[in-house]
């Protein structure tokens, strides 16, 4: 018997052989589009055929292939992973041919937030004192160096510092001294070390390590000053004398650190990290464009929006050729996506062994799918450049960095690159921090918002629920980056988290 109670479904483009499910739909229910009855339960967040697809035929999501059947798809059927799975197919790269005025946003206003002015130009959100560890041997000083401060009361005294951060490790000693492990170590420690978000840093070494902290500093051009030190610990004479040196060190710089000022400086300031993790089927249509629209905003302003984790724009990165300023720029988005599958090949893994667990449950079926709704999260604006894990950016507007799909790890990348925001998309949940950078988390679907409303700054479920246009939405996303980025603390930073996320892509033979 059909149940005639009508389930809501979206179909997201003409071109779509699939509908999203908008709530659970039970067996022979009808569905608002398509006019179809289910053949089977599914699940909210995913997909339904709308059309028979064949075996070996595309199924196609935002007008895109997000994979290929692998047995004949009746409509009305579940599309999930028992019958769509991943093929290599053709992408037209079309560099740089999505490069119109349409994706210009013109600016309405000059917006202003207050940051901390630092002697080199930058601006921090942050005012954090760190300690940087150049391998794992020193983690535990530095956590001591760390605690006696805490544990003192000193920092009572300097409300304008917001804390000090250990940054901790498992990396530093026993790798090729110029492979790829340690230049992405090395331009990670250089990154936190020179830091917007830190009025001042130590870093911490044992002394023997492969990671030394004298040619780190010669390769970068740092010199100990009053806003960095170096302590070694075979030097200071063990555990006891580096924590009373260090701390020491750190009181030294409280004064200087706590007379910091925030002051109005423009948005082109920000510089904020594009991510998502736990995704669901909604991700693609409520958080992730929406904060694309936000983006593009921060971009139009003159800002910098920083997109990473390169095994999740695979299958869609010829949508992001096609907006690369240049060839060139193009040309070495596709060279990190031709390295990423031969590096899974080599470690006997797949591009498409992500999605994870968690996002299949929330509905996300393929990597290729799972990628073209993460990319939403770069608005529409062009890419102006593309960086190596951890490197400096320097180019404004859109980028992107290569990075793993492991958020803490990408994240650490972008950080490293000067990122001072952090805007991170969730549908199952997170509850990750990232200091010195403040985490903003983006709930897809309401639901989640509110079983884990303490961990949420914003739901983007009212897109769905409310018809929150993406436009209304993407201009609350900005206006919380801007409070957030003046000193408003995120939910992760009411939390407490933020201390143990510090995760350095480690590359290469571990020897």
């Amino acid at each position: 018997m059909i149940n005639s109670n009508v389930k809501k479904t979206a179909l997201l483009n003409d071109n779509d052989n699939v509908v999203l499910a908008l709530e659970d739909i039970p067996r022979d229910s009808r569905l608002s589009s398509g006019h179809l009855v289910a053949n089977v339960n599914v699940p909210r967040g995913h997909k339904v055929a709308i059309a028979p697809i064949k075996k070996g035929a595309a199924v196609v999501k935002y007008a895109q292939v997000i994979g290929f059947a692998s047995m004949d798809i009746e409509p009305g059927d579940h599309v999930h992973t028992h019958n769509c799975a991943v093929e290599d197919f053709d992408r037209d790269y079309a560099f740089g041919s999505g490069l119109t005025g349409a994706h210009t946003r013109p600016v309405t206003e000059e917006r202003t937030f207050k940051g901390f002015l630092r002697e080199s130009g930058e601006v921090g959100t942050r005012n954090f004192i760190g300690i940087i560890t150049s391998v794992n041997c020193s983690a535990t000083v530095a956590r001591l160096i760390a605690d006696k401060i805490s544990k003192s009361g000193l920092l009572e005294k300097y409300p304008n510092v917001d804390g000090v951060v250990p940054l901790i490790h498992g990396a530093g000693c026993c790798i090729k001294s110029d492979g790829e492990g340690y230049q992405n170590l090395q331009r990670t420690l250089v990154g936190y070390a020179s830091h917007p978000n830190f009025a001042a840093v130590l870093i911490v070494g044992l002394g023997c390590e492969v990671m030394q902290i004298s040619r780190l500093m010669d390769e970068a051009g740092l010199t100990e000053n009053q806003s960095f030190r170096k302590l070694i610990i075979q030097d200071e004479g063990g555990t006891r004398k580096t924590v009373e040196a260090g701390a020491s060190i750190i009181e030294s710089m409280l004064p200087a650190a706590a007379a910091c000022q925030r002051t109005d400086v423009p948005i082109a300031h920000l510089t904020v990290a594009l991510q998502c993790g736990g995704s669901d089927g909604y991700s693609g249509i409520t958080a992730n464009p929406a904060l694309g629209v936000a983006a593009d905003m921060l971009v139009a302003a003159g800002g910098t929006v920083v997109l990473s984790e390169t095994p999740e724009v695979y299958g869609a990165e010829h949508l992001l050729t096609r907006r690369a300023a240049s060839r060139e720029v193009g040309e070495k988005l596709v060279s990190l996506i031709h390295w990423w599958e031969n590096y899974a090949a080599k470690n006997g893994g797949e591009m498409d062994n992500n999605p994870t667990p968690g996002n299949k449950l929330g509905g996300l079926t393929t990597i290729f799918e799972k990628s073209l709704g993460a990319i939403a999260k770069a608005g529409t604006s062009p890419l102006n450049g593309v960086y190596n894990y951890s490197e400096k950016i320097t180019a404004k507007g859109f980028v992107f960095m290569d990075g793993p799909g492991y958020d803490p790890c990408a994240i650490t990348g972008q950080v490293a690159s000067g990122s001072n925001v952090i805007c991170f998309t969730t549908g199952r949940g997170s509850v990750f921090g990232y200091k010195p950078a403040p985490s903003i988390k983006l709930a897809t679907n309401t639901d989640m918002y509110l079983k884990m409303e303490e961990d949420m700054d914003i739901d983007c479920g009212d897109i769905i629920s409310e018809q929150v246009s993406l436009e209304d939405k993407g201009r609350q996303i900005l206006d919380l980056i801007i409070a957030v980025a003046s000193g408003e603390q995120t939910k992760s930073e009411l939390n407490g988290l933020g201390d143990h996320e510090f995760v350095p892509w480690q590359l290469g033979a571990q020897m």
